[in-house]
């Protein structure tokens, strides 16, 4: 029976793929995905079809994952992170369903390019957190600025995906500006660039400092909340424990 595995393969080493992740994909007759992913995994599957796409190509890799899986092969596409959380599980999902076709779908889960940015940090998402990505490609910008200023309001850790691109450079500077309206100036903030990845670069600074770096498509940034403080280093959000 044709399958196809929908993989998160982590933050883009092996270390941080999960066993379930490599299996899948060691059972799999063709890999394929957008193109720096495959880049990321090629080296360590030889012998497998590797079929790459770049960006804004997401429907039509489902609709080739599809074609590949009905020709009788095993298919894993894969996304970095984890495959559910912004990746191509809900899309190859709607793909199947539209297609009306009876093909067995497994999502395999990975780790997340915020557990993976935290967990550099220190911890800074140990209490309620929101992730939102402030890409407007699928979802209007009046939306996420609203969402935004209700997890500012609730006083939610926020963890911020794809914060700025060369055609998208403000939105990060205004989320931050809404931020402002909540919290001290002096709250602290991670920037991770290329988590778990060869060329990571960690940054810990503040709401007010935190646009003087580099901030990237490739970079994670994680602002902390009213009670988050650093401490040797590492960012932490106290959960509420009594430690004395």
């Amino acid at each position: 029976m044709a399958k196809i595995y929908v993989i998160g393969i982590g933050p883009g080493n092996m270390e941080d793929m999960t066993i379930r992740a490599k299996k899948a994909i060691e059972n799999a007759d063709t890999i394929v995905g957008y193109t720096s992913y495959i880049d990321l995994i090629q080296d360590f599957f030889p012998g497998k079809e590797l079929i790459s796409s770049g960006m804004t190509k997401e429907v039509d890799r489902c609709k080739l994952v599809l074609e590949k899986a009905l020709e009788g092969k095993t298919v894993a596409l894969i996304s970095s992170g984890d495959s559910g959380i912004y990746g191509m599980a809900g899309i190859m999902l709607e793909v199947v369903d539209a297609a009306g076709i009876d093909v067995q779908v497994e999502v395999v889960p990975g780790i997340t390019a915020a557990s993976s940015a935290a967990a550099i940090l220190g911890a800074p998402m140990m209490h309620d957190f929101a992730v939102i990505s402030l890409s407007d490609l699928m979802t209007p910008w009046e939306m996420i600025y609203r969402r935004i200023d209700y997890a500012a309001q609730g006083d939610f850790v926020i963890c911020f995906y794809n914060p700025k691109s060369k055609n998208r450079s403000e939105y990060i500077g205004i989320a931050r500006e809404v931020l402002l309206k909540y919290r001290n100036e002096n709250t602290p903030v991670g920037i991770v660039r290329n988590a778990g990845r060869q060329d990571e670069t960690i940054i810990t600074t503040t709401l007010k400092d935190m646009l003087e770096h580099e901030i990237d498509m490739f970079t994670v940034v994680i602002a902390g909340n009213s009670q988050t403080y650093v401490k040797n280093g590492k960012i932490i959000t106290p959960r509420g424990y009594k430690i004395y």
